[in-house]
């Protein structure tokens, strides 16, 4: 094992962050329960107010760095991003185009995407990799909700190639981790019970929804395990620092911090890169 690699290994052990897995991770996760869990958590966004939140921070590295683009990555289903991406247009005033993206593009949901035919919204088929973007694609890069799938050594990949580029970056998790690591069993039956109770808002609401909810309740499940799995592997304020040790110049800088909406008290974490 080479110095780095038991450097990495050092800083993995020390992480608060726990490498667990998501059922929807699984290739063998079937299509139709993945797009109920989709649904489900964009419902989640809206109740929790992600793109409220979001959207201040987004605008502020927009006009920071003046551009209008946004190249947001591990993209999958789209997530909240085309809702924020809205809320800035039309509250915000801000002509933002926005490219959605994924290593392995979800086919089915840029063809509904780029079918509505919103000349500023735009689901990239060809794949593009959080951790070695081409150069020509320029803009605030943002990862909502995403970068906790990433393990320490990719996640480190993705960091270092925005901080090289010098591209601006956004990285939003609905949660921060913060909580005892004593207390992570109890978000699962919390979850589930969660699942219960939000379902009925979920639009579209279709019997799929219902039957593996309600009947066979296979979704509250799943989503109650994901939930409490996503926080888990939530990156701390303190592990992101860790990582970022040794990504600092001049021209460049790091802030890492916490948002709360007014109709949501948990803390969202954020972590932002932009030019000095």
């Amino acid at each position: 094992m080479s110095p780095r690699d038991r450097l990495h290994l050092q800083r993995e052990v020390r992480m608060k962050r726990m490498q667990l897995f998501e059922v929807e991770d699984f290739s063998w996760f079937p299509d139709y329960f993945r797009r109920c869990l989709t649904i489900y958590l964009n419902t989640v966004h809206r109740l929790f107010h992600t793109p409220e939140a979001l959207a201040p921070l987004l605008l502020r590295l927009l006009q920071i760095h003046r551009t209008h683009h946004i190249l947001d990555l591990c993209s999958g289903a789209g997530g909240a991003m085309p809702t924020v991406a809205r809320l800035l247009r039309e509250k915000h005033g801000e002509p933002v185009q926005v490219t959605l993206s994924d290593l392995y593009p979800n086919r089915e949901a840029a063809a509904v995407i780029n079918g509505q035919g919103e000349g500023w919204l735009h689901y990239e088929l060809q794949p593009v990799n959080a951790g070695q973007v081409e150069p020509e694609r320029q803009g605030v890069r943002t990862m909502i909700c995403s970068f906790h799938h990433m393990p320490p050594p990719v996640a480190k990949k993705i960091l270092t190639d925005a901080f090289q580029k010098r591209q601006p970056l956004c990285i939003f998790e609905i949660s921060d981790n913060s909580a005892p690591k004593a207390l992570w069993w109890i978000a699962f039956p919390v979850g589930i019970l969660l699942v219960l109770l939000v379902t009925p808002l979920v639009r579209p609401f279709t019997w799929r929804q219902f039957f593996f909810t309600y009947v066979i309740p296979i979704l509250p499940l799943c989503i109650a395990w994901d939930g409490a799995a996503s926080n888990a592997r939530t990156y701390s304020e303190a592990d992101l620092k860790d990582m970022l040790r040794d990504l600092t110049a001049p021209d460049y800088s790091w802030e890492i911090g916490t948002v709360r909406h007014r109709n949501n008290p948990s803390p969202m974490l954020y972590l932002l890169g932009q030019s000095a």
